[in-house]
């Protein structure tokens, strides 16, 4: 099991490595730091998560990674995941603006991850409602993201990247989150109804 855990920090820190060395063209300073290292980690999240079979119409569509609301990112993200693929499938960005009506667009609904800005939070109820039932790993930065629905949440601790997963939000999407990602991950319990609301 150590060396499992072992094996999977040194497949984190060899992304991260690798992101660090792009990070000049990326942009400079700390934020552009810490949405590389961010967007390491979520591409990192897709080798570690099973969706089901039914979540793609092709064995070779893409894995789309949606940014929800104001884009922390920038290009940095596409950077990351430009000519990577896992298994048979590479990778799609598409950035979206919250409205009622994005709940019912094919493009929506075809993203596989999730990426959720801070700048939404007083619509987490909404578009966690919106996503409920559908195979979409859901990834944010807001404090409570986790127990208001979300199903991981990347925070920074002593300057490092961490993260905590919702396990009963990954199951309401028929996603299987590897073991070995979870052992790594604060596991976080859903809240109550009144806790999703915003503050």
């Amino acid at each position: 099991m150590l060396r499992r855990l072992v094996v999977l920090i040194a497949i984190f820190s060899m992304t991260l490595n690798w992101t660090a060395s792009a990070g000049a063209q990326a942009g400079d300073g700390s934020d552009s730091s810490e949405y590389l290292i961010k967007a390491g980690f979520i591409y990192n999240f897709a080798k570690f998560v099973e969706w089901p079979s039914t979540a793609f119409a092709e064995p070779d569509s893409p894995i789309v990674i949606g940014v929800l609301g104001t884009d922390p990112f920038g290009d940095i993200i596409n950077h990351v995941v430009e000519g990577k693929k896992i298994g048979t499938r590479g990778f799609v960005i598409r950035r979206f603006k919250w409205s009622k009506e994005l709940k019912d667009s094919k493009d929506f609904k075809d993203c596989r991850i999730l990426f959720v800005s801070s700048s939404e939070k007083l619509h987490f109820e909404e578009i966690f409602d919106a996503v409920k039932g559908l195979p979409v790993l859901t990834v944010g930065e807001t404090p409570g993201f986790a127990e208001r629905g979300g199903i991981i949440r990347l925070m920074l601790e002593d300057n490092r990247v961490r993260f905590e997963v919702n396990v009963d939000a990954a199951h309401d999407g028929n996603l299987n989150i590897s073991s070995r990602l979870l052992t790594l991950a604060r596991i976080i319990a859903s809240a109550g109804p009144s806790a999703r609301k915003p503050g």
